[in-house]
């Protein structure tokens, strides 16, 4: 059971107030947390994000006891003194409480009170996930991930999705599947590959023939793989250049970017961020990052050459990767985003096959959600804020 379920339900007087990053980052850590918090969430992501002033808040029954917190990135709206306010991947809080609003009531107030106009959140339950087997007996033409039956309905994610509804939240990107790639800041659908009680052995036979086929080819073909340091970021910050020209994407995020991220995130613990090398004679022919929060793992940004693929440096990498968040004791490794789209003619199917291979899940968020805050002169910004979204 998650952590973030297991506290007990908080009182309808709640108290919320901002905390300190040493008090924020305690909580997390001594709450349990379960399989951890999102790195979005943590303290040090406030310092990636460059251009957003943090609020770092807590709350509880006013005893000095935290039960939620969230860290609260606030952006400025051009020629106002009104921001728009983000919760990436977050609150951290106990959306299983059926007095949802004990909490989200304060939090509402308090950002409105500091000039927000609107709120997007990011809550943590899942809503469906689909096993590797499933999605692969239904590829095919035109077929999207909501066309098929999900082998798993998360009661949670549903419950917290109608109390939202209810509430005038919306969802962005609307409730179809098939409408939501690229509505969100973050991916709405994921894929996991579950490591918990699982040996090396099991984690191996996951994987598809493919998968093992080029793990050995890698391995026979003398592909390297280590760990490196910020010294290979503008390598790796090279190679993504050549990856988002090739399958047609844009980051837009600079070589600084990545070296911040690097240098905050492991200075908030150091390890936390690492960045991976596939080598072959000599030359960097890929590398990926993979950030590491508590027993969760994710597999953040991949990067390769468009010459020698033949020798799969990729699949060295993820099976590298895997078994390192395995040996850590991880329990879930989380290979971020893909797309929805079932269809092996659409371009963006291929990111998706590649991570069934690995035999894990599709797991769909409950993605993430907006509401504009009161009052006639926010909603008129907040319509004017989706209309620059749009255009973007």
């Amino acid at each position: 059971m998650s952590a973030l379920l297991v506290t007990a339900a908080l009182p309808r007087t709640t108290r919320l107030e901002p905390v300190t990053p040493h008090a924020y980052r305690t909580f997390l850590a001594t709450a349990g947390a379960g399989h951890g918090p999102s790195f979005l969430q943590l303290p040090s992501w406030a310092d990636v994000k460059d251009g957003w002033r943090p609020q770092f808040l807590g709350w509880g029954p006013g005893d000095g006891t935290l039960t939620g917190v969230a860290l609260v990135l606030l952006r400025p709206f051009p020629g106002t003194r009104k921001y728009f306010a983000y919760l990436p991947e977050g609150p951290v809080a106990d959306w299983s409480d059926p007095d949802m609003d004990g909490w989200l009531t304060p939090l509402l107030q308090h950002l409105r009170a500091a000039g927000a106009f609107a709120v997007r959140i990011g809550p943590s339950p899942a809503f469906r996930r689909w096993n590797a087997r499933t999605l692969k007996a239904h590829t095919g033409p035109g077929r999207r991930l909501a066309d098929v039956l999900a082998d798993d309905v998360d009661p949670l994610g549903t419950a917290v999705a109608e109390r939202l509804r209810s509430r005038g939240w919306r969802r962005c990107g609307g409730d179809s599947t098939s409408d939501s790639d690229g509505a969100d800041a973050q991916p709405r659908h994921v894929y996991r590959v579950p490591l918990a009680d699982r040996t090396t052995d099991d984690l191996w036979n996951g994987l598809n023939q493919e998968w093992r086929r080029n793990v050995r080819k890698a391995r026979r073909s003398g592909v390297e793989i280590v760990v490196g340091s910020a010294a290979d970021l503008p390598e790796f910050y090279r190679l993504l250049g050549i990856t988002e020209q090739r399958d047609g994407f844009r980051l837009g995020r600079s070589l600084a970017y990545y070296e911040r991220q690097y240098a905050v995130l492991n200075a908030e613990e150091p390890g936390r961020m690492r960045l991976y090398l596939a080598r072959h004679e000599g030359e960097t022919l890929a590398a990926h990052t993979m950030i590491t929060v508590g027993r969760r793992v994710w597999y953040q940004t991949g990067a390769s050459a468009d010459h020698r693929r033949e020798v799969r440096p990729s699949n060295a990498l993820q099976w590298r990767m895997m078994l390192d968040a395995h040996a850590a004791g991880a329990d879930v490794y989380d290979m971020r985003g893909i797309p929805s789209t079932l269809d092996p003619d659409d371009r963006a199917h291929g990111l998706l096959r590649w991570k069934l291979g690995t035999g894990g899940q599709a797991v769909e968020t409950l993605g993430e959600w907006e509401t504009p805050l009161g009052g006639t002169t926010n909603h008129a910004l907040y319509r004017a804020f989706q209309a620059y979204l749009a255009r973007r």
